[in-house]
């Protein structure tokens, strides 16, 4: 069994808001062929699909952010799933916009969600999937969190919820080193051509077109 817990806070006051961008990956996941309704249970809102021959449960605790760990500690322990089959997905207001970043542990960063998770867990050996929603001001970081993004900004959030969907995927098929593989790709800094491949990829270019220069991964 592999469980994603998408962190938000329920009801339609914080629909699309920033803290919510971890439900709206759970909610895009749903739309797939093949996954059940939610039910309640575990204080959460729990789907059930299958993916690569394993059960999922996809997660959207309802204890509100700061105590999602309740939750999560719940499933895990009645399911006895191992802590490496958690994937958690999250907003980050330390990211920029629409940036995403998957790490197989680390500190909360002070996501509160995943600050109570560790103290649920003992660990904070999970694997968790970051979206940037922006920075904050100085001081602002509650309203910020709990603010909808802005009309200019919808493009790049409803890309990453895209993307982040797609990160989940290959976590479950692929595991979470091809997960962190693809999705932290941009962190990587660019090649540095060789310069005896750029001449001779000229030359080649000046007889028949019959390569394609492979281009640097963004």
């Amino acid at each position: 069994m592999k469980v994603v817990v998408g962190l938000g806070n329920p009801g339609s006051k914080y629909a699309g808001t920033r803290h919510n961008v971890g439900f709206d990956v759970i909610d895009y996941l749903a739309k797939a062929p093949g996954v059940g309704l939610a039910r309640t249970q575990f204080q959460s809102l729990v789907a059930e699909t299958s993916e690569a021959g394993d059960k999922v449960l996809l997660v959207k605790p309802e204890t509100y952010m700061n105590l999602s760990g309740r939750a999560v500690r719940a499933i895990v322990d009645f399911y006895k799933v191992p802590i490496e089959d958690v994937l958690i997905v999250c907003d980050d207001f330390n990211l920029p916009l629409g940036k995403l970043r998957v790490r197989a542990n680390g500190s909360h960063g002070g996501q509160n969600g995943l600050r109570n998770i560790q103290e649920q867990l003992g660990t904070d050996a999970y694997a968790r999937l970051r979206i940037g929603v922006g920075q904050p001001g100085p001081g602002e970081a509650v309203d910020f969190v709990l603010s909808r993004f802005k009309l200019g900004e919808k493009a790049a959030i409803d890309d990453a919820i895209a993307k982040a969907a797609e990160g989940v995927l290959i976590w479950l098929r692929r595991g979470l080193d091809a997960c962190m593989n693809a999705t932290n790709a941009g962190e990587r800094p660019a090649k540095k051509p060789n310069p005896k491949k750029t001449i001779e990829n000229e030359v080649e270019s000046t007889n028949v077109d019959v390569r394609k220069a492979k281009s640097d991964s963004p």
